[in-house]
């Protein structure tokens, strides 16, 4: 395995199986692997606000028998001009890894570059991989098995959760179809990358701009909010929603799936907007199950990480 895991595709098919694995394993049993991280200090260096992703890395962390250290970013020098070069240099002096959540993919990839250990990314605009890893395993706790399964989402495309679900899908022979306005796609080599290993795994990547066709036959209906974090100020909110409307997650669109669809949400929602609260509260969402994946195939990555 990678020392670093900043995307999806850092991971083979069968190292993310291995993850699914060993999550099981831990979900039953919380201290299975408790000094995997034994006299470990990981960093976690945090430019966006959090719940899930703070809460389920330090636990897990903690769990695994390591010191979890959270670090706002902003109230570092790195917001009085030090290079996030020179930043991760430091923190590398004094920690075993890195967990950062932040905004350009870019600042990842240098903290990468010139930090000594593992590096995870905890989010940053263009990947959520953690998100996909607990999403994925989220499926196949439900329905058993991965293979030929049917993933709709629907509303932004061009956000991290969907460049990460698609290649996520993609490795682990899922099918995903992303519904959503021709101006909101996903970004392009994101889903040629992810076509191609959809073909290399016998599933395929779908982009439709209709949302009762993107769902049509889906055994997954996801989406997630419609402005995502740092966009608030660069938008025209009134015209993103207006946009997006008809692309919500409400009863007409699920009964629009296949029967016993399950519904799923990455969270923080913004009920009314992209979901409504009768679908988010039904008896067809997983939401709060994959919430509660994250902790799992978190440890499991970190526990493989530092094998």
């Amino acid at each position: 395995m990678k020392k670093d895991f900043l995307a999806v595709t850092d991971l083979e098919k069968k190292e993310i199986l291995d993850i699914f694995s060993l999550a099981s394993r831990l979900k039953k049993n919380p201290f299975l692997r408790g000094s995997a991280l034994k006299s470990k200090n990981i960093v976690m260096l945090f430019s966006k606000p959090s719940t899930r992703t703070r809460l389920s890395f330090e636990i897990g962390i903690n769990q695994l028998g390591g010191n979890a250290v959270y670090v706002d970013a902003v109230a570092t020098q790195l917001g009085r001009g030090e290079t996030i070069a020179d930043t991760a240099r430091v923190i590398g002096r004094y920690a075993d890894g890195l967990v950062a959540r932040l905004f350009a993919h870019s600042s990842i990839e240098e903290i990468a570059r010139n930090f000594s250990g593992p590096v995870v990314n905890g989010l940053t605009d263009l990947h959520h991989p953690c998100q996909a890893l607990g999403d994925l395993f989220t499926v196949q706790e439900h329905f058993g098995r991965l293979g030929g399964k049917t993933i709709a989402f629907v509303g932004n495309g061009n956000n991290n959760v969907a460049h990460s679900l698609m290649e996520c899908s993609a490795l682990l022979g899922v099918n995903m179809t992303v519904g959503c306005p021709a101006s909101l796609e996903p970004q392009k080599d994101i889903v040629e990358e992810s076509m191609r290993l959809a073909e290399k795994n016998n599933s395929s990547i779908q982009i439709v701009h209709n949302p009762t066709k993107a769902v049509a036959g889906a055994d997954v209906i996801y989406t997630d909010v419609w402005v995502s974090m740092g966009e608030e100020k660069r938008l025209g909110l009134k015209e993103r929603i207006k946009l997006l409307q008809p692309f919500q997650l409400n009863s007409s669109l699920l009964d629009a799936a296949k029967q016993g669809a399950r519904v799923m949400h990455c969270l923080p929602a913004h009920r009314g907007e992209e979901i409504t609260s009768e679908v988010i509260d039904s008896k067809n969402s997983i939401v709060f199950d994959q919430a509660e994946n994250r902790l799992h195939t978190q440890k499991a990555l970190l526990a493989k990480i530092f094998e």
